[in-house]
């Protein structure tokens, strides 16, 4: 059984409004020691997030806009004169509200998701954090990469009752009868016997990926080699 999104995420979410003043979206971030808020509408629809990223915008562009003598540090000038987005990042420095700071369309995940698909979204577009939405688009939680490493802090019994169940005794269509599973630290060791040698090492390779598991040590002895040998020319 796969671990869903709805099973680690924070349910008690900060958000904001497109309307919301630049100070009270600061604010939200410091009160709630977070580093991004969804926007929201009316009907807590997720319209983007506002990001400490996007707030700094105005220290970036500080020397245009304040005339200070302000330069915005090395590391910033290069990342706007390489990326496609710095016009973007000069209209946030502009502004006021949480609608004009906004990073939008907001990368959101469904509670129903793995958290797998959710760690992919997340390495995909570069976020420490994703909007929940129910079906209906509505924010119902955030989940963050600190909320998938609960996936890694599993019970081992839970772990080795789950392999069991679902790798061993309903997705092999096998006898796996004389296969024993043992689980330490997160670690799962299958041992036994299996007829076929392919066999066995499909039950170590789909051991591996439950949720939990940090590694398998495959210990499984089989009766019958049927994996060719390949023979360079």
């Amino acid at each position: 059984m796969r671990v869903k999104v709805s099973e680690v995420m924070t349910r008690e979410v900060a958000s904001v409004t497109g309307g919301t003043p630049f100070k009270d979206v600061a604010e939200a971030l410091i009160a709630h020691g977070v580093s991004a808020v969804p926007v929201v509408d009316a009907h807590d629809r997720v319209l983007g997030v506002v990001s400490e990223a996007d707030l700094l915008c105005k220290e970036e562009f500080k020397e245009q806009f304040y005339r200070e003598g302000y330069q915005p540090p090395l590391r910033a000038r290069l990342r706007h004169r390489l990326t496609e987005d710095r016009g973007r990042g000069r209209d946030k420095a502009h502004g006021e509200t949480a609608a004009e700071l906004m990073t939008a369309p907001a990368v959101t995940v469904r509670a129903q998701a793995g958290v797998v698909y959710a760690m992919r979204l997340m390495d995909e577009h570069g976020v420490k954090r994703l909007p929940v939405v129910d079906e209906n688009d509505r924010l119902v939680g955030i989940v963050s990469r600190h909320d998938m490493l609960k996936v890694f802090v599993r019970p081992d019994a839970a772990i080795a009752a789950e392999i069991r169940a679902d790798v061993l005794d309903h997705s092999l269509w096998v006898d796996t009868s004389n296969v024993q599973v043992a689980v330490h630290q997160g670690v799962a060791t299958l041992s036994g016997r299996m007829e076929r040698r392919s066999e066995a090492e499909i039950a170590a390779r789909m051991a591996l990926r439950i949720n939990g598991v940090v590694d398998v040590v495959d210990e499984i002895q089989w009766n019958t080699d049927d994996i060719p040998t390949w023979s360079g020319m």
